[in-house]
């Protein structure tokens, strides 16, 4: 059985609001990171047992999802961020997946819920540079999942 390693490259977005058939964003991203969760064990010892120490598990706590993308005039990310000044309460659900080489095939879908938006920043502006404006966005989230793919 040859079983080869996923690329990175072709990858989609899709952020809703919780309830909402309507979706926050779809796609269009060029980079995506902090898909993460560290579970913090809980260590003791039993008296008398100086040679070793019991792990328990301890609380999950979660990354950050980073997300970039080349800047345009969708204003998707920007009104949602709006509207949590409004409306505290608002979080998203997510899912981020990823592509085989044909884009036919999902390999992975990871599944967020309790998305937040804590920082929005737009393109650095530089008239030397002459790259593409990147904003970038970062999402707290309460829980992350990979689902099973048919792939």
């Amino acid at each position: 059985m040859n079983i080869r390693p996923f690329t990175q490259f072709n990858f989609e977005v899709q952020l809703r609001l919780e309830g909402a058939a309507d979706t926050i964003c779809q796609g269009a991203f060029s980079e995506v990171d902090g898909l993460e969760m560290t579970m913090e064990p809980t260590t003791i010892r039993e008296g008398g047992g100086n040679g070793r120490q019991i792990h328990l598990a301890g609380p999950v706590s979660y990354g950050q999802l980073t997300l970039k993308r080349g800047m345009s005039d969708n204003l998707d990310l920007w009104d949602w961020f709006d509207q949590l000044q409004t409306d505290r309460s608002l979080r998203a659900e997510g899912e981020i997946r990823m592509m085989s080489g044909d884009q036919k095939t999902t390999n992975v879908i990871y599944v967020l819920r309790g998305c937040l938006p804590v920082m929005l920043k737009g393109a650095a502006m530089n008239a030397a540079d002459g790259s593409v404006a990147v904003e970038e966005m970062q999402i707290a989230f309460e829980t992350l999942h990979r689902k099973k793919t048919g792939g």
